[in-house]
């Protein structure tokens, strides 16, 4: 039974976790509202429930951050839409809140424990397959958590999660609808096509026509807003040189850890439960018959294996292994204790039901000696000691920055260093202003705007830190001599696309009145000819394999269908399509893959149309 908890704990809600941690927090903005800090001014209410400009625009950081990640360092954030960032973190906060509200007023809900497990049972928290407390809050830690925040932010994914799957996995799909997919799936199409190859090198762009389009696009040739940082770097490391303990104590913790050694008993057990099909009465009669057979010499792992209901140690002869106390029921536990080697206890009664209890050995505490436990004991007193001054210096740190108006007291009366960040924007930069929590603090407007000394941030369980802006260096317009051969060059691709464009438009007109020889050359190359392709045929360009699976069924054989396509190289293809070719009938392993596909695109469309049905019916109000 155990097991089975397991199993049902790795199901949706194991996938919400593990699917956050994929992307990175991809659904955009939503830790927001994990800051605790507050704005005067409000951005949005959702059913009374205030979304502050603060909340918005840590949402937009992070949105901003994203969007720098997937198209690469080398992307300049200046051609970032602000106004539509905005918007976009905005629709995404409001969004959350609507099916917050959805998820609760449905009574979704979940426990602790089952929260508890999620994060055990993670597999990007673990090392060797088992939590590691270190892993998870370095894990959690590059995502810009802390851990009540974390714990918060995965309650509402579960609730969310909860409400997803209720409405999502009711759908369903007709054998027609799967016939039909199936059909359109494996259906074939014979074409020719005709490729153009763009070549912005032949075509003139003006001074003038760079010079309008700098002038249109203004917005899109700016510097990045960057930021210059001061800041104080507290870090708990620095404290171990500076305390001590004593042999005393040492000893002291010493013989408190090894009389709390206990030794292991080696347990077996067979149960059986009381449950909806066997009451309380029955299970016990059933134990006391299996009792009576192992009292005229029945083998016990025998008779486990034949009647014992614990899935997890019936097939091993109800072998439990070794454990110490507190691992089993309080009343299994108890009787486990009281009994001798080979001893078998009277039935015992625990939540799962009755049990006779087998003790098949006793393993006595080893007690390690004092100088093997002398350095660790030492580590643990000293880390006891380190964690109480590191608090109180950095309460000590965040009150002196409060009241100065620079750095240098706070890290002269600490004997710290400030220290001074390269230029950074508000996607980050390297080393402490990558830190999602420092970029927050240097673009807020307390920092950046009143020039205030930030709070003290906790960057990691180890580091605490201060900061205040030295310089901003605002957008400001890139001159047109440093952008105007960018310029140039995407407008004589684009001019070249359209030269091809209008020359594809003319070609496939003459084709379909006839005033065009449907099989000769042109421009010296021959059509070429594709036969029986599929919608995922390698080797064709994906642009121009979707342009003909959009085209319209010939009428005839000898009529074919024209039609092109602009490549993302700029380039053009002018297609033929000669014939449609209906496929070999689905197996009913593809049918039952289709199905669950068009199933799981079912839910997703359900699930948006509650979405919209959450905002038809709420009240909302934006700033």
């Amino acid at each position: 039974m155990l097991q089975n908890i397991r199993d049902n704990s790795q199901g949706w809600i194991a996938k919400t976790i593990i699917g956050l941690i994929v992307v990175l927090m991809a659904l955009t903005g939503f830790e927001a509202i994990f800051q605790a800090a507050s704005h005067s001014q409000d951005a949005a209410k959702v059913n009374g429930e205030t979304i502050s400009q603060n909340e918005l625009s840590q949402a937009v950081d992070m949105q901003r951050r994203q969007l720098m990640q997937q198209l690469g360092k080398d992307f300049d954030p200046a051609r970032l839409d602000d106004k539509m960032l905005r918007e976009e973190a905005l629709k995404g906060l409001i969004e959350r809140k609507l099916l917050l509200h959805g998820a609760k007023d449905a009574k979704f809900a979940f426990s602790e424990a089952a929260l508890d497990q999620v994060i055990l049972q993670t597999p990007e928290f673990q090392v060797d397959g088992k939590f590691n407390a270190e892993r998870f809050d370095q894990v959690i830690r590059q995502l810009g958590y802390g851990r009540m925040q974390f714990r918060d932010m995965l309650g509402e994914e579960m609730l969310i999660g909860q409400l997803r799957t209720g409405i999502a996995g009711s759908s369903f799909v007709t054998d027609k609808q799967v016939e039909a997919f199936a059909r359109l799936e494996k259906q074939t199409r014979d074409f020719a096509s005709l490729t153009f190859k763009a070549n912005p090198s032949a075509v003139q762009v003006s001074d003038d026509e760079v010079k309008a389009h700098y002038d249109q696009h203004a917005k899109e040739f700016m510097t990045p807003d960057q930021a210059v940082i001061d800041y104080i770097e507290l870090k708990k490391s620095a404290f171990f040189d500076q305390v001590k303990v004593s042999d005393e104590a040492l000893q002291a913790l010493y013989e408190k850890e090894t009389a709390n050694l206990a030794e292991q008993r080696h347990a077996a057990h067979i149960l059986i439960e009381v449950n909806d099909k066997t009451d309380d009465a029955q299970a016990k009669a059933r134990i006391e018959e299996i009792q009576q057979r192992l009292s005229k010499g029945e083998d016990f792992a025998t008779l486990a294996k034949e009647f014992s209901q614990d899935p997890g140690s019936a097939a091993s002869g109800g072998d439990l292994g070794f454990a110490g106390p507190g691992v089993y029921d309080p009343s299994f536990e108890d009787a486990l204790y009281k009994l001798n080697q080979d001893q078998v206890s009277a039935p015992v009664r625990t939540e799962f039901g009755y049990h006779l209890i087998k003790l098949l050995g006793v393993e006595a505490p080893e007690v390690p000696s004092f100088a093997s436990l002398k350095e660790k004991l030492s580590r643990e007193l000293k880390t006891q000691q380190v964690e109480q001054r590191f608090v109180e210096v950095t309460k000590q740190l965040e009150d002196s920055a409060f009241e100065a108006s620079d750095l240098a007291q706070p890290a002269q009366d600490l004997g710290l260093k400030v220290q001074t960040s390269a230029p950074f924007g508000r996607e980050g930069g390297e080393g402490i202003t990558a830190n999602r929590a420092v970029i927050q603090a240097a673009f807020s407007e307390e920092v950046l705007d009143e020039g205030a000394n930030s709070s003290a941030l906790e960057l990691d369980p180890e580091t605490i830190v201060v900061l205040r802006v030295k310089e901003h260096r605002r957008p400001t317009q890139l001159p047109l001599e440093a952008v105007a051969q960018s310029i140039r060059q995407q407008l004589a691709k684009d001019k070249a696309t359209a030269e091809l464009k209008a020359k594809a438009d003319k070609l496939v007109a003459g084709l379909e009145d006839g005033s065009v020889n449907a099989d000769a050359a042109h421009d010296g190359q021959a059509w070429k000819v594709q036969e029986a392709v599929s919608r995922g045929q390698d080797g064709i360009d994906p642009v121009e394999l979707q342009a003909v699976f959009r085209m319209a069924k010939p009428t005839a054989a000898n009529k074919p269908v024209y039609g092109s396509a602009v490549l993302n190289d700029g380039s053009l293809v002018v297609l033929k399509l000669k014939g449609v070719n209906e496929g070999a009938a689905a197996t009913d392993q593809e049918k039952q893959q289709i199905a669950r596909y068009l199933a799981s695109r079912e839910g997703q469309q359900d699930f948006a149309a509650f979405r919209k049905q959450l905002e038809a019916k709420a009240d909302i109000t934006r700033y």
